[in-house]
């Protein structure tokens, strides 16, 4: 398909701030999710990455498209490319979130590029989310979006056999069921089908199985990350390779990587899903 950049191009520049309180409550939530016991009371620091759990768009379900996200326009740009996908991303930590605290996201398009890809047309769009909690500056976030072409119950394209990805110097399984997908879903609000509809992920957009969101991988890899350190990253990189599936349990990687850790996600006996690394 098509894409005509100039118009897209004209989203440039544009911003939209939201805010939100975060509340014991959904720290809890949360921390419930991941199978974490932290402490949830007001003025605690809140868990790594919940963020993307916070200030996000709330479209009625009367404005949601076919595959469950609102439909284009508005502030992202109408991508005329029928799937979209979170592709990766950064995060630079300047000082911790507070629970209680009110968190502020002021959210830039930085770029919109269109690419040839392996699986046809792609447009990437690039966001810079500046994130503040209680009025300081806590966090600065790129976010990376792709858009594909794709059509009906065509399967996606796989890429050439990929070797198995080597085990980490640390590693860990993660249980993964339709239930913990489902519970992340409702944690960030997101209503895209191929995390929770099985029928709609294998049938229309040509998935073997659900699919693991890219948010979820990149929070499991960095409470990991924290976890082996015993500290907050200053700094978490991340991008998607393959997307991962619900038809296995998957490991997450570790590996000193000169002063920080080189980290992924894999299928049992699969290819790395998500690289991601970890900077103290």
């Amino acid at each position: 398909m098509d894409v005509d950049l100039d118009p897209l191009r004209g989203w440039i520049g544009r911003e939209e701030t939201r805010s939100e309180h975060l509340t014991g409550a959904l720290v809890q939530r949360f921390n419930a999710t991941f199978d974490r016991a932290f402490a949830a009371e007001d003025g605690a620091e809140a868990p790594l990455l919940i963020h993307l759990c916070l200030c996000q768009t709330t479209a009625p379900t009367a404005e949601l498209g076919p595959d469950g996200h609102p439909r284009r326009g508005g502030f992202l740009p109408p991508v005329p490319l029928p799937r979209r996908m979170w592709a990766g991303g950064a995060v630079t930590f300047h000082a911790p979130m507070r629970i209680g605290e009110v968190i502020t996201r002021r959210s830039v398009i930085e770029d919109v590029t269109v690419k040839e890809g392996r699986s046809g047309t792609l447009c990437f769009v690039t966001l810079t989310h500046h994130v503040e909690s209680g009025g300081r500056k806590a966090l600065t976030e790129r976010q990376d979006i792709v858009y594909r072409d794709g059509s009906g119950s065509d399967p996606v394209k796989p890429p050439p056999p990929p070797e198995p990805a080597p085990p980490g110097d640390n590693r860990r399984v993660i249980d993964l069921s339709p239930v913990l997908l489902f519970r992340y879903s409702a944690l960030t609000f997101n209503g895209h089908r191929i995390h929770y509809d099985a029928p709609y992920a294998s049938g229309e957009e040509g998935y073997p199985g659900l699919v693991v969101h890219g948010p979820l991988q990149a929070t499991l890899l960095a409470q990991y990350a924290a976890d082996l350190r015993g500290a907050t990253p200053s700094r978490f990189g991340f991008r998607g390779r393959v997307p991962l599936l619900d038809t296995d349990d998957f490991t997450l990687n570790a590996t000193a990587d000169g002063d920080g850790l080189r980290l992924w996600t894999a299928a049992m006996g699969g290819p790395m899903a998500m690289e991601a690394r970890a900077e103290w």
